[in-house]
């Protein structure tokens, strides 16, 4: 019979690195640790991971506290790890996330840390599925807005994009009035985009640590073909969906040529993608900073917003805000079991 331990977290804060080093003669012997524990008969409602680079054991005896306040009953410690310099606890808790999520982000807030507190995650031991955004989210630009700006009408270009990734305006019309303003301009200036695309932190630790776990990952994206399949090309991504810039005589005709790559079509492209590789929904991810990422942060298991729109924030399954793309790793990191 497993024995279990209920934990006394340390008075003095120290990281949690140190913390797991001091219980790992327990972990070696497969006890199960808790923090809460009134019962060893209360299954799992969901489970809560924290991240930050500077989470240690104060935050929690913190969270702790709450918990107790918000009648946890049991509370098992089910993951701590260190992933790309990030620092990673898994709570297994015996109430649906429904009962607890407004107090855990107002907690998280006030710790400065990310966190996810979902009904299950991804099982990153078996393979799975990455479908990513590409502007804003694998880089940190609206290639866009920077054609434009080079061209000489970004303001009337950023204001359009920004208005259609917080949802005000139908992403097609939108997209074809922005591509419209950029008729004439010369190939050169998107050559010059995607020669200096800055990639967002934490990217080539994602893809590398998802190709290490036999997991695929793809671009969809509302941009455009010219960049994602640059990135495709540079970076090891297994798949790239965008729209097309028609180009005439190395000119940019203001058009866009194919079914554009909107909300709907990146919903698709993930379901398409499952059914290729041979990956169930339930390992699949999407993540994405925009409103037309929605539908297809909804199609995935686990939907994550990286420094995104209100709108995004509020109905993705995780928002990052304080982690990059590491945090990503991070958090599928965090469902393998604690050793």
């Amino acid at each position: 019979m497993e024995t279990t331990i209920t934990l006394q977290l340390p008075s003095n804060p120290i990281s949690i690195m140190q913390w797991k080093s001091d219980l790992q003669s327990m972990i070696e012997n497969h006890h199960a640790l808790f923090l809460i524990n009134d019962s060893n008969d209360i299954a799992t409602q969901s489970e809560l991971v924290l991240m930050g680079t500077d989470l240690n054991t104060n935050t929690l005896n913190t969270l702790t506290n709450l918990l107790v306040e918000h009648a946890i009953s049991q509370a098992k410690v089910s993951h701590i790890s260190q992933v790309e310099g990030v620092n990673l606890v898994r709570l297994s808790l015996d109430k649906s996330k429904e009962d607890l999520n407004t107090a855990i982000k107002q907690f998280a807030q006030e710790a400065a840390v990310d966190y996810a507190l979902v009904a299950s995650l991804p099982d990153f031991a078996k393979p799975g599925l990455v479908l990513m955004d590409m502007d804003s989210t694998t880089i940190q630009i609206e290639c866009i807005d920077e054609i434009a700006r080079l061209y000489g009408v970004g303001e009337q270009v950023s204001a359009v994009t920004a208005a259609a990734m917080r949802g005000e305006l139908d992403f097609n019309e939108s997209l074809r009035t922005r591509v419209g303003k950029l008729a004439n301009a010369p190939e050169s200036v998107i050559k010059e985009v995607a020669d200096n695309m800055p990639l967002m932190p934490g990217l080539v630790a994602l893809i590398a640590g998802l190709k290490a776990a036999n997991w695929k990952v793809a671009i969809a994206s509302g941009g455009f073909t010219y960049f994602a399949n640059r990135l495709k090309d540079d970076h090891g991504f297994d798949a790239a969906y965008a729209n097309t810039l028609e180009i005439v005589d190395n000119t940019l005709t203001g058009q866009v040529t194919g079914e554009i790559v909107n909300a709907d079509v990146k919903a698709r492209t993930l379901q398409e993608l499952a059914e290729k590789f041979d990956i169930p929904m339930s390992q699949t991810v999407a993540i994405g900073d925009g409103a037309n990422d929605l539908v297809m942060m909804a199609a995935s298991s686990l939907g994550i917003a990286i420094h995104a729109k209100p709108i995004v924030q509020e109905k993705a399954s995780v928002a990052l805000n304080n982690l990059d793309l590491e945090g990503a790793l991070g958090l599928l990191h965090a469902s393998l079991p604690l050793a």
